[in-house]
């Protein structure tokens, strides 16, 4: 019978950094907070355009 050694095996994510664990400085923006932004964005680009300026 086979010599069952147990070998502990080098992690499978080795130089992946894992963000969501890390607390950064700053606002903390919601997605929803994004995509409303982003909407807004657009309107006034296209009424930038709209109005020739």
């Amino acid at each position: 019978m086979a010599k069952k050694d147990k070998q502990n095996l080098p992690a499978s994510g080795a130089g992946l950094i894992r963000y969501f664990e890390d607390e950064t400085k700053g606002p903390k923006i919601s997605p929803k907070q994004v995509v409303v932004m982003v909407i807004l964005l657009g309107f006034l680009c296209i009424a930038l355009h709209l109005s020739g300026t």
